[in-house]
């Protein structure tokens, strides 16, 4: 006899189905100027596994993969924000945005606009010295490290030259994604 109430064990439920919405992946935006960083991408993959492998495989590390894997990475961070800036994807802040009239969001853009490509320009002559200046070779392997500072000069006047179609397209336009967020995310096709 128990002093309380019964306590009924159910059976066992059915779990619930879980559904996943399947989208749809859109690589259309991608063109050939995008073809170097997922190269660049493979090799430093490449490189981080063959670095594994050596030093957790065969027990024999070789010493240049950790310079060349920090290098590439570099390489595929900047050659990355090229792509972003292509595609008008880097970080920006659109909270604001919401309460300004059109009037002063096509303003707003304008002065991005020419934020993005004062800096990026600004980089770009940046770099350029620091790269004329610099005289070391990589430890590791025969080969100076001004390369390095070269490359990260040439993304950044890639980034300075689509900052200035990016421009250009938002006064020919009069539209961007800040300034009709409500067209950009129905899909509106872009007139480059």
């Amino acid at each position: 006899m128990t002093d309380g109430p019964e306590e009924r064990v159910s059976a066992p439920t059915e779990a619930p189905e879980i559904h996943f919405d399947e989208q749809e992946i859109d690589l259309s935006d991608l063109k050939w100027d995008d073809v170097p960083v997922f190269v660049i991408f493979w090799i430093l993959a490449f490189v981080v596994f063959l670095q594994f492998f050596t030093r957790y495989v065969l027990n024999d590390s070789l010493g240049w993969t950790e310079e060349i894997a920090r290098f590439l990475l570099i390489a595929v961070t900047f050659t990355g924000a090229i792509m972003a800036v292509r595609k008008e994807s880097h970080i920006a802040v659109e909270f604001l945005y919401r309460w300004i009239p059109r009037t002063g969001r096509r303003i707003a853009q304008a002065g991005i606009d020419a934020v993005t490509i004062a800096f990026f320009g600004f980089l770009t002559v940046l770099t350029i010295r620091l790269a004329g200046r610099t005289q070391q070779m990589m430890v590791s392997i025969d080969v100076p490290k001004s390369y390095v500072y070269w490359f990260v000069a040439l993304c950044f006047g890639g980034m300075t030259v689509y900052a200035l179609v990016n421009a250009w397209r938002h006064l020919r336009t009069g539209t961007s994604k800040l300034i009709d967020p409500q067209l950009h995310a129905q899909g509106v096709p872009r007139t480059d």
